[in-house]
């Protein structure tokens, strides 16, 4: 094999494989409207590549400054919010929720029944924010469509529903048992919503406020919020769900989504879109050990203990998880305070490093970040449901190809 151009240690004529799969293998037979790759290694951007269309009703082409709804890529953020309160000595990670959430003191755990018509019996431990963080505190989210628990979200609409506020879920929750008790199982749930309360109650300051003042302009990254504001409306992508006849259809109509509005629920699991450069700007600071641009959003130290694997005795996810969805393959994988970690290369099935780690988006965005190789991957579609296609795979196995 000729070697092409090194770029900061990858081989640029290697990355060009990206776009030809996802061309070829995506885009062109329709499974994909479009999408945004982002490869960087040590701070500089190696590769950048925009695909395809942001908006199929309309023809616009994705372009570098599209914004897209991130969904559970705000998850990292909401932690690394909530962690930089526990730097101020705000808590600890073994402190019971119910020091913070009263209401919260006596949780019971599901046993039979239907909404609102549960038996219960007492959990056998105390919920702690370090439960919240790795989503072992036996809460859940509607969308499982698994439990009798998680259809009792769906009736009270605890996912978002437009008239949920922080308040209003930490309120429901105190009135629904767990699926289990806290510390005994992994679920992916909306424990970082009630994270994002949290900030807002330690920091005594709106969670939107926070995020703003102390992650978005520290790092640069003026298009993440909340809402899309009229000047964003113009490069704010159309969403798609995945239609086993047609490929896709539209979900959320850009000029109607709700993302348009001032959101009543701040929802530190999911409700953030960014563009790829501002997501960029949050990786790279923790890819560099908290800094990025002169501005340190949390320290290194800080930063290891989170990328660490916190499941007990060091498992994985197979071995904990009692419900089938993740926004990262389960084999080889821990979870940390607010991503999941790569434990063992092999058992994952994928290549990469140990320690890797990063999270995905309910429309199929993902990121990953190898501190072994200072590397960053951002990827950025509109697809609902992010397991439809094994995209993140695929280009780990092409990034790491391109390794030199």
């Amino acid at each position: 094999m000729t070697e092409s151009k090194q770029v900061t240690g990858l081989s640029s004529g290697h990355l060009t494989h990206i776009e030809d799969h996802l061309d070829r293998r995506y885009i062109q037979p329709g499974k994909l409207p479009g999408a945004l790759t982002l490869v960087a290694r040590r701070g500089e951007i190696a590769y950048l590549k925009a695909q395809g269309l942001m908006d199929v009703e309309r023809n616009k082409p994705v372009s570098r400054d599209t914004v897209f709804r991130i969904y559970s890529m705000t998850k990292p953020i909401t932690s690394i919010a909530m962690m930089q309160l526990y730097e101020q000595g705000r808590f600890l990670l073994d402190d019971p929720v119910h020091k913070y959430i009263p209401a919260w003191k006596n949780l019971r755990v599901y046993n039979s029944g239907v909404y609102p018509n549960f038996l219960t019996t007492p959990a056998t431990s105390t919920m702690t924010i370090r439960d919240l963080f790795t989503h072992m505190s036996g809460l859940t989210y509607g969308f499982m469509n698994r439990t009798n628990v998680d259809a009792a979200y769906r009736e009270l609409k605890l996912d978002g529903g437009r008239n949920l506020t922080l308040e209003a879920l930490v309120s429901h929750l105190a009135e629904l048992p767990l699926e289990f008790s806290p510390g005994t199982a992994w679920n992916y749930s909306v424990s970082t919503d009630v994270l994002g309360y949290l900030v807002q109650l330690l920091a005594d300051k709106p969670f939107d406020e926070y995020l703003r003042e102390h992650i978005f302009e520290p790092l640069a990254m003026p298009d993440t919020g909340f809402h899309v504001r009229d000047d964003q409306l113009d490069r704010f992508a159309a969403c798609y769900q995945f239609d086993p006849v047609d490929q896709f259809k539209l979900q959320d109509d850009p000029q109607t989504s709700p993302f348009r509005d001032e959101r009543r629920f701040l929802s530190g699991g999911g409700g953030l879109v960014s563009t790829i450069d501002d997501y960029f700007h949050f990786a790279q600071a923790l890819c560099q050990g908290g800094e990025f641009g002169g501005q340190r959003i949390i320290g290194r130290k800080t930063l290891e203990f989170m990328r660490r694997n916190h499941l007990p005795g060091n498992q994985d996810l197979p071995s904990l998880s009692v419900g089938p969805f993740s926004e990262t393959p389960y084999a080889g994988t821990g979870f940390g305070l607010g991503f999941s970690v790569k434990t063992d290369v092999a058992k994952s099935q994928i290549n990469g490093s140990v320690g890797e780690y990063g999270w995905g988006g309910l429309a199929s965005t993902n990121f990953i970040i190898d501190p072994v190789e200072e590397l960053v991957v951002i990827f950025m579609t509109q697809l609902i449901p992010s397991s439809t296609y094994p995209i993140r795979q695929e280009l780990r196995a092409i990034v790491n190809g391109a390794l030199v």
